[in-house]
């Protein structure tokens, strides 16, 4: 299937003199260092399309590929992709199977760039032990690289990632021998980022969600407190670079006030 930004009938001088224009905007304001991504809507495409739902989630994969290299370009230093979250895993069989192998080849394909570092986000424990194993191989195979860093949300819920950072805090101070009722009245928000998914990461300054749906749906609940947020009407697949431009171009007009 054709990418939506690059199909011929779509794109004219005009068209082309304005993404330049909005590039060159964008590119003289301040940009986020950190984007989340909501790549919602691949189901709705295919259903649109006439096509299988397979085919949504590959054409969906193919976007992301084709994000990533926009953000390469700008200069973004991180981003979260929310590839699948712990309700998905409750989908028809046969869908999750078709949904799961795209993911597996979508990660290698990230990591055919030798400059990318692949973070994966979420509870291993939940995935089929082969995805789990080859998120753990990537993460260590691309560790030492100094480029784009990817975080990739498989296997992710929101409630699940604070659960888990609480828990290992409780863990660390039993095995240190620490009193429980101490370590509850000295907790702090410092302390419980500390044993997230994303330790030691910026939080995202700028969440997009693309489809049209206006909610958070566990993404990054802690980390995006004080992120902006960009709805798109788009379905992912049709997600296009113009569309990324003007979320860009949004974010910096924004007067950021982290809750003052």
């Amino acid at each position: 299937m054709s990418r939506a930004d690059e199909r011929p009938a779509r794109r004219t001088p005009l068209y082309d003199l304005y993404e330049q224009r909005l590039a060159r905007q964008v590119m003289r304001s301040p940009l986020p260092e950190h984007i989340g991504v909501m790549v919602d809507g691949n189901r709705r495409w295919a259903a649109l399309a006439g096509a299988p739902t397979k085919h949504g989630h590959q054409a969906g994969a193919d976007k992301i590929h084709q994000f990533l290299r926009w953000c390469s370009e700008l200069g973004i230093k991180v981003v979260t992709l929310y590839m699948l979250s712990t309700d998905n895993l409750t989908r028809d069989s046969a869908e999750l199977d078709d949904l799961l192998a795209i993911i597996g080849n979508t990660l290698d394909r990230i990591a055919e760039d030798p400059t990318v570092r692949v973070h994966p986000v979420g509870a291993p424990d939940v995935l089929p032990a082969d995805l789990a194993a080859r998120l753990r191989a990537l993460a260590e195979r691309t560790g030492a690289a100094d480029g784009l860093h990817v975080n990739v949300a498989v296997g992710y819920g929101g409630r699940r990632e604070i659960v888990d950072a609480v828990s290992e805090l409780l863990r660390d101070a039993a095995a240190a021998g620490k009193d429980l009722t101490g370590v509850a009245e000295e907790l702090s928000v410092e302390q419980i980022s500390a044993y997230l998914y994303t330790r030691g990461q910026p939080d995202p300054d700028l969440v997009i969600r693309t489809s049209g749906e206006q909610r958070l749906s566990g993404f990054l609940m802690w980390q995006s407190a004080y992120s902006e947020f960009y709805f798109c009407e788009a379905l992912w697949p049709d997600f296009r670079r113009i569309d990324f431009l003007r979320a860009l171009r949004d974010y910096a007009r924004r007067q950021r006030r982290f809750g003052s």
